[in-house]
This record gives C-alpha cells, sequence and structure tokens, in this order.
C-alpha cells in the first residue's frame, strides 16, 4: 500500500523547480507527439496575470531557485519573502517557500522530522491562497496547477510518515485538480509535467504490481513511450519544472529503464549545475560506480566526504555511506591499499548506523568486504567475526549468507580438536 502511494503521489507533482539558463529548445522528443496529445492554447484573457508565465518573475527567481536546488537556502528562501512581499495572495512564493523545506528533506532519504512543521504549514497556505483563485474561477488552470502541487507533496510526506488517512485525502485532491490543471498543457510545458509523469507511472504500475491492477482500473488510462517523451521535452523546454524533469528521468533511466548512459549523463548535467546538491552528486557518483568509472568515481566521492566534514547543508549520514564505500572499493581492488579499504567500509558502516539504514547493500557489501580482507591478511579471529555479522543481517536465500555460511562452516572444521585427558 505504501510502495502505490508513494509511486502515485510522486509522479502527480507538478512540481517547481526553476533551471537556470537551459540549453536551447530541442524539440527531438516531441516530434512523435501528435498535436491531439496536447491541449489547444487557451485564449489570451484566461492567461492574464498569470505569475507563471510572467517573464519578469522567471527571471527574478532564476537565481532563486538555483540556489535552493544547490542547497544555499537561506539565499534561496530572502529571495522567495521578496515575492511575497509583493504578491501576498498568490500562492507561488508559499509554494516555493515549501519546496524549499522539502529539499531539505530529500537529502536524509525523507528521515528527518526537522522539517515537516513547516513544510506542511506553507502547502497549507499554497492550498488556502490557490482556492481563493480556484473559487474566483474555476477555470484558472494556474490555481488548479498550484493544487495539485501543494496537494501532491503534502500526501507524499504524509505517506512517509504513515500517516494514510491525510495522504489518502490529500493525494485525491491532487489528482483531482492534476486533471484541471491539464486545460494549460498546450500554453506551457510546465502543465504537462504532471500528466507526463502519471503517463509513465501508472503503466509501469500495471507491468510491475499486478496485485494493483484492480486499482488502476479507477485511474485514467496512461502511455510509458508518451510519458517518458513528454517528460525529456518539459526537462529541455520547461523554466519551473526542467531541473524537476531531469532529477526524475535521471531517476527513470537508472532504476525502472536500466538506460546507465542517459542516467549518467542527466546526472552529471545535474551535478555540475548543481554541485552543492548532496542528492544530485551522490546520485553521480553512484551510477560512475556501478559502471567502472573509478576514477571520477573517487573524485567525487573524495569531494563529498569533504564537504560532510565541513558539515555543507544536504551532506550527512547517507551520503557519507555511499562516498565511503565507493572510495573502500577503489582502495580494495585498485590500489589494493586494505589499511585504507578497511577503514573506509568502518566508515560506511558507521554511516549506515547513523541514518539507520542497516538493510542497505552498502552497510551488509562492507562487512563482508572486511571479512574477505581479513581472511586475505590471514586474520582468522577477525575474519571469523565479520563472518558471523554477515550471517547474521543477510536474507537466508542470498550469495551473501551463502559465503559466509560456507567460509564459518570450513573454519570450523581447521580448527584442531581438544585432546582428551
Amino acid at each position: 500500500m505504501k510502495k502505490l502511494i508513494l509511486i502515485i503521489f510522486t509522479f502527480v507533482l507538478p512540481a517547481i523547480a526553476v533551471a537556470q539558463q537551459q540549453a536551447p529548445t530541442d524539440t527531438t522528443a516531441m516530434r512523435h507527439i501528435t498535436f491531439d496529445q496536447i491541449e489547444v492554447i487557451p485564449a489570451a484573457g484566461s492567461v492574464k496575470g498569470m505569475l507563471l508565465l510572467n517573464k519578469d518573475i522567471q527571471y527574478e527567481l532564476e537565481g532563486a531557485v538555483d540556489n535552493m536546488y544547490n542547497f544555499k537556502y537561506a539565499v534561496a528562501e530572502k529571495q522567495f519573502k521578496s515575492i511575497r512581499r509583493r504578491y501576498p495572495q498568490h500562492p507561488l512564493p508559499y509554494f516555493l517557500m515549501g519546496l524549499s523545506q522539502w529539499w531539505k528533506i530529500v537529502p536524509t532519504n525523507i528521515q528527518t522530522l526537522q522539517y515537516d512543521d513547516l513544510f506542511f504549514a506553507y502547502m497549507d497556505t499554497t492550498i488556502q491562497k490557490a482556492e481563493a483563485m480556484y473559487d474566483n474561477d474555476e477555470k484558472n488552470f494556474e490555481a488548479s496547477f498550484f493544487l495539485a502541487a501543494a496537494y501532491g507533496f503534502t500526501a507524499r510526506l504524509h505517506s512517509e510518515r504513515s500517516n494514510w488517512r491525510k495522504a489518502t485525502v490529500a493525494s485525491k485532491h491532487a489528482l483531482d485538480f492534476m486533471e484541471k490543471a491539464k486545460a494549460g498543457n498546450g500554453l506551457s510545458p510546465e502543465f504537462l509535467f504532471g500528466e507526463a509523469l502519471f503517463n509513465y507511472y501508472s503503466i509501469w504500475i500495471h507491468e510491475n504490481y499486478p496485485m494493483l491492477r484492480p486499482v488502476l482500473i479507477f485511474f485514467p488510462d496512461g502511455d510509458k513511450r508518451l510519458g517518458l517523451k513528454q517528460l525529456a521535452y518539459v526537462a529541455n523546454t520547461g523554466f519551473y519544472t526542467g531541473t524537476e524533469s531531469k532529477f526524475f528521468l535521471m531517476k527513470i533511466y537508472a532504476n525502472e529503464e536500466k538506460k546507465m548512459d542517459e542516467a549518467l549523463r542527466l546526472s552529471e548535467q545535474l551535478t555540475m549545475k548543481y554541485p552543492d546538491n548532496a542528492y544530485f552528486q551522490r546520485f553521480y557518483a553512484r551510477l560512475l560506480f556501478v559502471q567502472g568509472h573509478f576514477t571520477k568515481a573517487e573524485r567525487v566521492s573524495l569531494d563529498i566526504l569533504n564537504k560532510l566534514e565541513q558539515q555543507m547543508p544536504g551532506y550527512e549520514a547517507v551520503s557519507g555511506r555511499y562516498a565511503s564505500y565507493i572510495l573502500a572499493y577503489v582502495n580494495q581492488h585498485k590500489y589494493r591499499n586494505f589499511d585504507k579499504a578497511e577503514q573506509y567500509y568502518k566508515n560506511s558502516i558507521m554511516f549506515a548506523e547513523m541514518s539507520d539504514e542497516r538493510d542497505s547493500g552498502y552497510f551488509i557489501n562492507s562487512y563482508l568486504n572486511l571479512a574477505r580482507i581479513a581472511n586475505q591478511e590471514n586474520d582468522l579471529p577477525a575474519a571469523k567475526n565479520y563472518y558471523e555479522i554477515v550471517l547474521q543481517i543477510s536474507e537466508k536465500k542470498s550469495e551473501n549468507y551463502k559465503e559466509a555460511k560456507k567460509y564459518l562452516k570450513e573454519l570450523k572444521k581447521k580448527k584442531p580438536k581438544k585432546k582428551r585427558g
């Protein structure tokens, strides 16, 4: 249930994100999207006064949201508050302030509760301001856009906190207003973002979670290939949603589509643009690592640990676990420096314990590699101790479990029997 709600909440969010100095529009991704898949541009009168399309506001917010994505929260929020002073009745500045709180939560794998109250307060205010706009004009698709976004983010965090009743109510509102916001699809790629994610994930759920197919009967039909094309289009052309689209595309290519080269390309773009974003940087380091680019992965991982040591915003135990494991592996297999490898593996274990992620692969494999190093150095007591831990924390059918069990069994046979008498 939680998995379904998390996925649904994630893909219905038309989240605001500014991408400063966007590359020239690339229409390649849209060549196979027919005009009937994009709404007709609304009449000019219906878009008058929309802050989402106000070029002066976009110009003013470029640096602000870039600062947010680069984890310079204080500077970004100061700029958001400047917009709020001039447009106190519009949902945009409140939503941006809420989004800033969200990106303080993201680097901790959504674990920290420190920013929850402020996040919910800003999203509630966004909903209040957008509802006032919607009540005044039900055809105001900008109001629907912000209602879908705020309800979606609210639902996502409630689901992470297992507040299922609140999450369910908020998610229904998000889906309803997402449909209403589609009226602006032909006006701006910002409005296409939510539909793109819905098109992709509704099919992905159908393919990967057969038991949930009856639930999907109540949802509109999706189109996974179209969703990816739409998302790529928004990534290339969106002003507010460009960065969010790249963020989702990066994760989809890496985790669902297994297009690792595409995922790496996007993660490199995001990391180069936002070098102090801990989430982007550790994702980049992991992709470099799994694709065998060890020299680059080592350099990025060292930078992550350096920023963590400086206590830079967003650089916490989760990033430390990634970086330490990568450096341990590189030292073990590339440099054959077992002392350094051992220390980095121990650091990875420490960071995993700090973030309460003892079931992570890096945590288990750190102990496994410590056992292998100890055995290689003929430190049998240490190897025995590490393998016993691996046996305890691994699933019984896993290769790690089998290796540990086999080693301990053979070690037991090697022990000399005590003489009687």
